[in-house]
């Protein structure tokens, strides 16, 4: 019923920039909070960033000041823009959305697929 899809991974030196594009699509009634998070290898899912639909933002310290996030409500789309990248931010980036579809009253999470950020030092 709902999709999510990423795009703008890739391999950057560090100290580049990248950035990332979300896209929700499907049966969708209303958007809560949409937001990345991101996964190194042998490491869990972490908190990027996440914005709600009124703009307010929670954001990793280990990013803040380097990583905005934004977001298109009238095109359910969420973006990362990534600035100074370091090595360690090297991992698979996932966006996520808390969404009603038309069929129900509840909001659920959905994730999307990933997209691979690697850093090159």
């Amino acid at each position: 019923q709902v999709q999510l899809v990423e795009s703008g991974g890739g391999l950057v030196q560090a100290g580049g920039s990248l950035s990332l594009s979300c896209a929700a699509s499907g049966s969708i009634f209303s958007i809560n909070t949409m937001g990345w998070y991101r996964q190194a290898p042998g490491k869990q899912r972490a908190l990027v960033a996440t914005m709600s639909s009124g703009g307010s933002t929670r954001t990793a310290d280990s990013v803040k000041g380097r990583f905005t996030i934004s977001r298109d409500n009238a095109k359910n789309m969420v973006y990362l823009r990534m600035n100074n990248l370091k090595p360690e931010d090297t991992a698979v980036y996932y966006c996520n959305a808390n969404i009603r579809v038309t069929t129900d009253w509840r909001y659920d999470y959905y994730w999307g697929q990933g997209t691979q950020v690697t850093v090159s030092s």
